[in-house]
């Protein structure tokens, strides 16, 4: 069944967003997928997928329904994802900051300015292969401990180890919210941002599932202090963060 979707934004015009955008231009045609418009966001208004979009880069891709947003990806998202619809979506970039979790740090900041809202580590590491955490709180997690294709749909059969691929970082993650309650830790959620594979090898999660992630929040720290941990992830890669409210 094809997937319908309304807005479709997709994160960065360079690279990947130009083939992101490129990809989804070829699926909608072919019939594997619908959407009323794509939303390519970049702080450049020259970047490369205006060029794309304007035929100075090679052929012009024919979507009228395409366009560039010059802005910063903050600034847009703080404007776009409150009145998001359920059917709207987000492509992220492989190499962007993790947008989405910002986006709940600014919005549990908005509600509770009087409360200290801030990052803090994971206690324990998960039981995932690769893992790295870095200075602002963020801690980066893979299931491949090899190089990946880098168009990789993450498919039942893993193509790197050409095997079965067992593992899902969605489950994995809410495995790890369990154990930390049931060690005594007070971890909500998990809020889960899951990028799937829908058409031609464009990986996507839903706005809605932003939205709830807020809400997680708002619910979890209404009546006192709360940590919630957030993940943007797909079946094999993924940041995680907590959120902490306190008081």
């Amino acid at each position: 069944m094809r997937e319908r979707y309304g807005t479709i934004v997709i994160v960065g015009g360079g690279c990947y967003g130009s083939l992101y955008l490129r990809q989804l231009d070829r699926a909608r045609r072919a019939g594997a997928i619908d959407y009323a418009r794509v939303l390519a966001v970049d702080r450049d208004p020259a970047c490369r997928a205006a060029r794309l979009l304007a035929g100075e880069d090679g052929a012009p891709l024919d979507a009228p329904d395409a366009r560039v947003v010059a802005s910063d990806w903050s600034a847009f998202f703080d404007a776009f994802l409150p009145d998001a619809g359920d059917d709207d979506a987000i492509v992220p970039s492989p190499l962007m900051p993790h947008l989405m979790y910002e986006w709940l740090v600014r919005r549990a900041r908005a509600r509770w300015p009087g409360r200290r809202v801030e990052s803090r580590p994971l206690e324990r590491p998960p039981a995932i292969p690769w893992q790295r955490a870095v200075p602002d709180g963020t801690h980066y997690v893979s299931f491949a401990e090899w190089t990946c294709p880098i168009n990789c749909i993450e498919p039942a059969r893993c193509p790197a180890t050409r095997g079965e691929r067992t593992w899902s970082l969605p489950t994995a993650v809410r495995a790890y919210v369990e154990e930390e309650r049931s060690r005594g830790r007070q971890l909500a959620g998990p809020a889960i941002f899951h990028c799937r594979h829908r058409a031609y090898g464009v990986g996507m999660f839903g706005a809605d599932e932003v939205r709830a992630a807020d809400q997680l929040v708002a619910t979890a720290a209404a009546t006192g202090d709360a940590e919630v941990l957030v993940g943007t992830v797909s079946h094999c890669h993924g940041a995680l963060c907590v959120l902490s409210v306190g008081g």
